[in-house]
């Protein structure tokens, strides 16, 4: 909260150094057939994101069966893709709808302070939820002492804490910058790259932050991930059947390749080039920012055992209320959660 007010303020104040009072938003240059198909795809994608993780939430709070640390920390992952492409998307598309392109420049302020924040916040989601894998596959036995739901909730404490601070150095450091006519953005939404390009200032400085910053961030939380699942492949090598083995692996993989090429790649691709004016940029932020959250919820149930079991347990309790079910065991987290990063 002190950080949050902190940057208010300062907004306030860097509000008078600037010579403008909003931004244009290029968007994607095309024919206006075109702008429609953008508006209706991302519409679309939002509406399907919205309702994928909002069924994941309402799954895992009515099935006491999934009430487990990887559960909980999936749920908090459902929520904050909600809020992460709330932030961009619903403006995004009816921008394209309509053709309305400016942006206040406060608007835009928030719409990238935000924006940080949640993005930020998913990298250590990603890094706190391959170590909870790690603990469950590695370290069964222990497996339930150290994931407390102290441990836990301190974890997606902190996971906010680090993307306020992100959020706050990055948004600052941009808007000190002074801005002149036509403040055109090249790109769809306010993203700190694209907006640091469209200033008028020396941006040296706001460009090392930014490189520094994202760059322990995404190194970090990217190391703590596949650290987490080369001692994970370890453990399932040295497992006696290979059908598990053959599980594993190919679940394994498939989170890994979508943790690389769907969030890691694009923002290492997005932030770490040295020339901001790619029109690739703008595609590659497509990726992490519209459809990583529309493909989360299928990413991490569609090859979960309990997960579907649990939906097929919600389903008959909505349809066949009053009748009886069958009682299930509760998730062993070291075989049935081995499908989950």
């Amino acid at each position: 909260l002190l950080l949050c007010s902190s940057f208010c303020y300062r907004m306030e104040n860097m509000e008078n150094n600037t010579r403008i009072s909003e931004f244009i938003l290029v968007g994607f240059k095309s024919h206006p057939g075109s702008q429609l198909l953008l508006s209706v795809l991302f519409s679309t994608m939002y509406i399907v994101t919205v309702v994928g993780n909002v069924c994941i939430i309402l799954i895992i709070r009515m099935d006491s069966n999934l009430h487990t640390p990887m559960y909980f920390f999936l749920e908090n992952l459902s929520t904050l893709d909600i809020c992460y492409s709330s932030v961009i998307t619903p403006r995004a598309a009816l921008a394209f709808l309509l053709g309305r392109r400016n942006i206040s420049y406060n608007g835009c302020a928030s719409q990238m302070f935000f924006f940080s924040l949640f993005g930020t916040t998913e990298a250590f989601f990603l890094a706190a939820m391959a170590y909870d894998r790690f603990t469950a596959i590695c370290n069964p036995l222990l497996y339930q002492v150290i994931m407390s739901k102290r441990l836990c909730v301190l974890m997606v404490m902190g996971s906010y804490l680090s993307g306020c601070i992100n959020c706050t150095i990055q948004t600052g450091f941009t808007f000190s910058l002074s801005f002149c006519g036509p403040g055109e953005i090249n790109h769809f939404f306010c993203d700190v790259a694209a907006v640091i390009h469209a200033s008028c200032s020396n941006t040296l400085v706001n460009e090392l932050v930014m490189l520094a910053v994202c760059g322990f961030i995404i190194v970090g939380t990217a190391l703590v991930v596949f650290i987490s699942y080369g001692y994970i492949i370890i453990t399932i090598i040295q497992m006696p059947s290979a059908e598990s083995r053959h599980k594993a692996f190919s679940t394994c993989s498939s989170h890994m390749m979508t943790i690389c090429f769907l969030i890691f790649i694009p923002s290492i691709f997005t932030y770490a080039q040295p020339d901001k004016k790619h029109p690739r940029d703008k595609v590659a932020s497509i990726v992490y920012t519209v459809v990583t959250p529309m493909l989360n919820p299928m990413i991490y149930t569609l090859r979960n055992t309990e997960m579907k079991k649990a939906i097929r347990r919600t389903l008959g309790k909505i349809f066949l209320s009053g009748g009886i079910q069958k009682p299930h065991r509760i998730a062993d987290p070291k075989t049935s959660n081995l499908v989950f990063p």
